[in-house]
């Protein structure tokens, strides 16, 4: 499971670990029974304080999205509803919002980083074209 923060985009860690697993989930790349990461092991992984990932993963089980197994972790919901429209926009908008506040604080105008997002969308449609 790849998860990456970013301390300065201006969404809580816990928030952005919750999105990405959301994300994760609904686009498949975390299936159903899927085991996420030890509470430790993540927290290590991504040099955080383990309460901020177990804050994450309290969110998830509440929203069905994982369920923790007493004796064996914390695994991806068979019950996990994909993301509706809504939620994955929202997702999106936060990203878009950590990306527009970086933008400002390295004085890159709206302008350009529309031309650098224009960009790098058509090199990954070039490159899904060729798988």
């Amino acid at each position: 499971m790849q998860i990456h923060i970013s301390p300065s985009d201006g969404v809580p860690i816990y928030l952005q670990i919750v999105n990405q697993v959301k994300y994760l989930v609904s686009s498949g790349r975390l299936a159903e029974g899927e085991e996420l990461p030890p509470i430790r092991v993540l927290a290590e992984k991504l040099v955080i304080n383990p309460n901020t990932v177990a804050r994450a993963y309290r969110e998830l089980e509440l929203a069905g999205i994982v369920e923790k197994r007493r004796t064996s972790g914390t695994y991806v919901s068979g019950a996990g509803p994909r993301l509706v429209r809504r939620d994955r926009l929202k997702i999106i908008t936060q990203r878009i919002d950590g990306l527009l506040a970086e933008a400002r604080q390295m004085d890159i105008p709206l302008d350009e980083v529309i031309a650098i997002l224009r960009q790098r969308d058509g090199v990954m449609q070039a490159h899904h074209a060729e798988d």
